[in-house]
C-alpha cells in the first residue's frame, strides 16, 4: 500500500513539474493536456486520473510550492515584529523564493493568466500578508515603502539577475543583502 502510493506521489509531481516546464516555455494558454500527457509518456485518462483540468495541475503546484510561504506567515505572525525578526522572515522567504523560482517565473510570464485563475487571489494574499508583517503604521512613508519594496527586490532580483554573470548562490546572496539592507533603513531610529 505504501509503495504504491508513493508512486504515486511521484506521478503527480512529474506531472506538475512537466506541466510547469511546459507552461512557462509555451504559456499556460497554449499548452494542452495531451501535450503533458505526451510529454511525460503516459495516456491523457493516466494524466486525467491525478487531474481533471489544467487549473488543476496549476492550483496543486502552487499549493505544495506555497506550503513554506505559509509556514513562514504563520512563524512570523507569532513572533515579535522586531528588525532581527523581519531580517530573519525575508532570509526564509529568499530560501522559499529560490525554491520555486520556476514557479516565480511562470507567475511573472503569465501575469494576465495567473490574475484570472484562482491562484492569483492567492498569491495575491500571501504577498499582503508578507508585506503587512514587513512595515509599521508609525513608519514614515518612505520607510513603508522600504519595507515592501524589499519584498519586491527579491522578486524583481531573480528576473534581473539571469543575465548577470556569475554563481547563482552569488546573486541570491546579494539580493538577500539588498532585501536586508531596505529593512533596516526603515527600522533606523525606530529600535
Amino acid at each position: 500500500m505504501g509503495t504504491s502510493q508513493a508512486r504515486r506521489g511521484d506521478t503527480r509531481h512529474r506531472i506538475q513539474d512537466v506541466a510547469l516546464e511546459l507552461f512557462a516555455e509555451q504559456g499556460y494558454e497554449k499548452t494542452s493536456l495531451r501535450e503533458i500527457a505526451e510529454h511525460l509518456d503516459v495516456t491523457k485518462a493516466a494524466l486525467y486520473y491525478h487531474f481533471k483540468t489544467k487549473e488543476d495541475i496549476l492550483t496543486s503546484i502552487v499549493e505544495d510550492i506555497g506550503r513554506p510561504v505559509d509556514e513562514l506567515i504563520t512563524w512570523a505572525e507569532a513572533q515579535p515584529r522586531t528588525l532581527e525578526n523581519k531580517q530573519e522572515m525575508l532570509r526564509r522567504y529568499s530560501a522559499a523564493l529560490w525554491g520555486a523560482s520556476a514557479l516565480f517565473r511562470f507567475i511573472q510570464e503569465n501575469q494576465a493568466t495567473v490574475r484570472e485563475l484562482s491562484i492569483g487571489e492567492q498569491f495575491k494574499s500571501k504577498m499582503l500578508a508578507l508585506n503587512g508583517l514587513l512595515k509599521e503604521p508609525e513608519f514614515s512613508m518612505a520607510s513603508q515603502v522600504r519595507c515592501i519594496t524589499a519584498l519586491f527586490a527579491m522578486h524583481a532580483g531573480m528576473f534581473a539577475v539571469q543575465n548577470i554573470e556569475g554563481d547563482p548562490e552569488d546573486k541570491r546572496e546579494a539580493i538577500l543583502e539588498v532585501a536586508l539592507d531596505l529593512i533596516a533603513q526603515a527600522h533606523q531610529g525606530l529600535e
